[in-house]
């Protein structure tokens, strides 16, 4: 169990909201741009946390190395800015876990290594995060994720020492970051995971398969 926790810190894309679909069909216009076929959303959804790099990577099999990559990135940024509220959802069970979190006293925020160009509108319009008490980008600290400088960052906002903060996230590197930082983590499972190490080679110390979940940790269900 989770013991003297005073705030909670999720990842977004994967964690609090589905956002799949939105990055799935911004990266897949471009195939259908080109004249090639489409991929189903299933092709798409394991890389989604990865952000353009994962979904470039479905799409056309490139990697940051490649010299059209930075292209290729900016192009797949002006679709996703065109639709990203489009179709994403929170996931199932997180609305009620916030609104749980909110009724003990527990401060929540977010640490995305998704840009503020498009954390800020989408958080606005999303009223989920009326309530965060912190929200940092992938570019609010000189670091981003699996580097603890934005998860530090965020605990100084919330004022809460990281120890007594935890972090939930559905990506290694959420968990390196939380180590990192000293805060206890917790493993996403219903998230998007990638494709490098299993889930139970990320040494998180706890994992859950839903959000609510949480709760039991905290031992406020």
């Amino acid at each position: 169990m989770l013991k003297n926790i005073d705030a909670v810190l999720f990842d977004l894309d994967g964690t609090l909201i589905d956002s799949a679909p939105d990055l799935g069909a911004a990266a897949d216009k471009m195939r259908t741009d080109r004249g090639l076929e489409s991929f189903p959303l299933s092709q798409y959804r394991p890389m989604a946390g990865a952000g353009a790099r994962g979904m470039i990577a479905v799409a056309f099999g490139l990697t940051p190395d490649d010299a059209t990559f930075e292209a290729l990135k900016e192009e797949f940024f002006i679709n996703y800015e065109s639709r990203m509220t489009a179709h994403t959802c929170v996931f199932d069970g997180v609305a009620e876990l916030i609104a749980h979190l909110g009724h003990v006293g527990l401060r929540w925020g977010v640490v995305t290594n998704k840009s503020a160009r498009f954390t800020v509108p989408l958080t606005q319009a999303m009223p989920l995060f009326n309530t965060a008490r912190t929200i940092i980008s992938g570019d609010t600290t000189p670091h981003a994720k699996p580097h603890p400088a934005p998860l530090l960052e965020a605990a100084r906002q919330l004022d809460v020492a990281p120890g007594r903060c935890v972090y939930v996230g559905d990506d290694e590197r959420d968990i390196v970051a939380g180590r990192a930082a000293g805060m206890p983590t917790v493993a996403a499972a219903y998230g998007y995971l990638g494709q490098a190490t299993g889930i139970e080679g990320w040494n998180a110390d706890f994992t859950i398969a839903a959000p609510l979940a949480l709760l039991n940790l905290l031992r406020i269900a």
